[in-house]
């Protein structure tokens, strides 16, 4: 089981600040053809909401294939950009396809997701971190800030005309 989880965690991409999973690794996961997977969600559309499934652009696309590193011949052959699936999407689908392998496939696909989650949640106190960083960092702004402001007027000074002297010389008449 740990091995699936493995695998389903690898067809777990970030697109959009989403984590989601293509249409094609969820078709091979449920053991359905892909036309027939997108056929059953476009019977079904209403259940797939934009914050449940969308298609990526051509830009998402071509930078995904280049992050996959299975092999062309498993990806190859599109015709058009892939769909993709939130959790919430990948959750849907498994009231559209109605089998026991989408089902135990979907528990594993959820669970996964589930630890992604558990794995993000743990890691709070980089979150911490970050904001006594940023705390620091205003605090060096502002402390700099008045220097920087006392360099800024020193330089605007010499800049400025230098106050007139009186001329020395023979032609300090003219």
């Amino acid at each position: 089981m740990a091995n699936k989880l493995s695998q389903i965690q690898n067809m777990i991409y970030e697109i959009r600040g989403q984590k989601v999973m293509l249409d094609s690794d969820l078709a091979g996961l449920y053991g359905v053809e892909l036309k027939v997977m997108n056929q059953a969600v476009k019977r079904n559309i209403g259940r797939f909401p934009f914050d449940f499934m969308f298609q990526i652009t051509n830009d998402e696309w071509d930078s995904l294939r280049s992050q996959i590193v299975t092999s062309k011949n498993n990806r190859g052959g599109r015709r058009y950009v892939p769909y993709v699936f939130t959790e919430q999407g990948v959750s849907m689908l498994s009231s559209v396809i109605n089998s026991e392998r989408a089902i135990e496939v979907n528990i594993n696909i959820m669970r996964t997701f589930v630890k992604l989650r558990q794995y993000v949640l743990s890691k709070g106190d980089t979150t911490e971190q970050i904001a006594e960083l940023r705390k620091l960092l205003m605090l060096y702004i502002e402390k700099n800030d008045k220097r920087v402001n006392e360099i800024i007027i020193a330089l605007n000074n010499l800049i400025a005309q230098p106050p007139k002297t009186k001329k020395i010389g023979f032609n300090a008449g003219n």
